[in-house]
């Protein structure tokens, strides 16, 4: 298979899976070793989050804009938004970099499969609330030790099929957040956590982009390709959360952990 074709269906599933809880690392890994596509120092599946991450930042471009201008002018709720941010951040940021040369270690097939089997039974448990169609995000409502709680979950998304968006929407329902809360915070929370985790690895491993089959245009392609369906994901997710639960994606992750211990 051309390996733009390939750059593509790897950008597709990385912009559906981001945001949802059941791992994009996870389905990346598995698809590229379905797909025998040699992923260097695995730079692949982490910088083409970028398009991820630029999608949350045109989905909530208005929203952010007024937090940063209410920054600038000390209001009360932009001034809890940005503390809420950082607190959520800063355990995943110190985990990640010491143990960021450990992760190779963990990129294996039964580690994501036990990890997405886990992570399903875990929020299937956790998420018992009552649906209510009427409820709307409220991120301003979040207290320091909910944003601390979520950060701390956040962390385990270092193992690969745990899901840093199922991690910290499970975080926050288990701290009391409503699911479109917990669910909009995640999609904050995304912003940071994966720009530095992209930084980083770009920073350690600058030669590894060179070696990829496809090379920039190939990242780029798969960035492209991210950032378009994570669009469409973020919003269709939105909508499913103040309507639904999440038993669902519970199920889907336990089924798709036993296929990868099946056959591979």
């Amino acid at each position: 298979m051309p390996i733009f074709i390939i750059a593509v269906i790897l950008g597709l599933l990385e912009g559906i899976t981001e945001f949802l809880p059941i791992s994009s690392t996870g389905h990346l890994i598995v698809a590229e070793r379905i797909l025998d596509f040699k992923d260097i120092k695995d730079i692949f599946t982490v910088v083409i989050q970028l398009g991820a991450i630029a999608a949350v930042l045109w989905f909530y471009r208005v929203d952010l804009l007024d937090k940063i201008r209410g920054l600038f002018a000390k209001e009360a709720a932009a001034l809890r938004f940005w503390k809420i941010l950082i607190i959520g951040t800063i355990p995943a940021g110190v985990v990640g970099l010491l143990l960021n040369d450990s992760l190779d270690k963990l990129t294996k097939p039964h580690v994501i499969a036990w990890a997405l089997i886990i992570g399903g039974i875990i929020l299937w448990l956790v998420d018992r609330q009552p649906v209510t169609r009427a409820a709307k995000p409220r991120v301003e409502t979040v207290t320091a030790r909910q944003a601390l709680l979520v950060g701390a979950g956040q962390c385990l998304a270092i193992i690969p099929g745990v899901s840093r968006s199922g991690a910290t929407i499970v975080s926050g329902i288990g701290a009391g957040m409503d699911r479109p809360t917990a669910t909009a915070l995640s999609f904050y929370l995304s912003i940071p956590v994966l720009v530095l985790a992209s930084g980083l690895k770009l920073v350690k491993n600058p030669q590894a982009i060179g070696q990829l089959d496809g090379g920039v245009t190939a990242l780029i392609i798969g960035m492209i390709c991210a950032f378009i369906t994570a669009l469409l994901s973020i919003s269709l997710l939105l909508h499913y959360v103040s309507r639904h639960n999440f038993r669902p994606f519970a199920y889907y992750r336990v089924a798709l952990g036993i296929l990868i211990l099946i056959f591979m």
